[in-house]
């Protein structure tokens, strides 16, 4: 069946509970798991306007309360998953659109199965929001089994 699984998680409740899901799939297989997580880019006018409020050290500060929250994320989903005696490698990509990043990190880590939330966003929301899930089922070359 499945090998090598990728799981993408942003830490929200939601995928916390994908992740759960994807380390039983896991261990039930047996197949190795790749934790992600993913670092959106600050954009241009978020730094325009930390420098208009004095802040000139933004994409710095920016920067490492990001690599915090990522390794905040990645520690629990690890302590999770030593729970239910799966092993997993995480996996932190900084300043990158989720949807590509995710696709990327399963092309580049052999993965033949990748798992996520989605949060079902509809109407006005998901044209403004977009959605990493449906970008991901667009882009990869492997399935994606989406948790709702």
């Amino acid at each position: 069946m499945y090998k090598n699984i990728l799981i993408a998680t942003d830490g929200s409740d939601l995928a916390n509970k994908a992740v759960k899901e994807g380390l039983t799939l896991a261990k039930a297989v047996n197949a190795s798991v790749n934790i992600v997580t993913v670092t959106e880019p600050l954009s241009d006018l978020e730094i325009e306007a930390q420098i208009q409020a004095g802040h000139s050290q933004a994409v710095e500060t920016y920067n490492t309360l990001a690599e915090d929250k990522a390794e905040n994320i990645l520690s629990a989903v690890t302590s999770t998953a030593k729970n239910m005696d799966v092993t997993c490698k995480t996996i932190h990509v900084p300043a990158r659109h989720p949807a590509e990043a995710i696709v990327a990190s399963a092309r580049t880590n052999n993965c033949d199965l990748i798992i996520m939330a989605s949060h079902g966003r509809r109407g006005i929301k998901k044209a403004l929001l977009g959605s990493v899930a449906n970008e991901v089922i667009t882009h990869s070359k492997v399935p994606v089994l989406v948790y709702r």
